[in-house]
């Protein structure tokens, strides 16, 4: 099995604000820096979405893929590969946990890539780290700022 990649920072809302961020598919090329657009293909019950085509620019890693979502509770939401031109394989989650009594919340991010052509290991857990120093700036600073229209 591949190593993952794991980051952590807190932002100053609450969890059910966080989420509701990471689960607007479609403003994440607003904020996330990589993804450069996103459509939600299949929605659950709860009309939270369960496949989303995203095309990426990860400097060494660009793709057009599609993800399959999985809501575990109000605070965590993991997903796995469908399809892709690039990758074999692409996993990760955002996990999040209250702190200071609800205010705060300090959300994890864990990923793990594994592409089809070959790349260093060291070369692909750099871009793996990109990708979540990057994604979890851009959440914290989309989160602080506010909802946008």
């Amino acid at each position: 099995m591949a190593e993952h990649t794991s980051s952590s920072i807190t932002i100053e809302a609450t969890p059910a604000d966080v989420m509701g961020v990471i689960a607007d598919f479609a403003r994440y090329p607003d904020w996330t820096g990589e993804v450069k657009e996103a459509e939600v293909l299949a929605t659950d019950a709860q009309g939270r979405a369960q496949q989303v085509r995203l095309l990426l620019d990860a400097g060494a890693i660009k793709d057009d893929h599609t993800l399959a979502y999985t809501w575990t509770g109000d605070n965590e939401v993991s997903w796995t590969l469908v399809k892709s031109q690039m990758l074999r394989a692409i996993d990760g989650s955002y996990s999040l946990k209250a702190v200071d009594g609800g205010s705060r919340t300090e959300v994890t991010y864990q990923l793990t890539v594994d592409v089809k052509i070959p790349m260093l290991g060291m070369i692909k857990r750099k871009a793996e780290k990109v990708i979540i120093d990057r994604a979890l700036a851009g959440l914290k600073k989309r989160v602080e700022s506010g909802p946008k229209a």
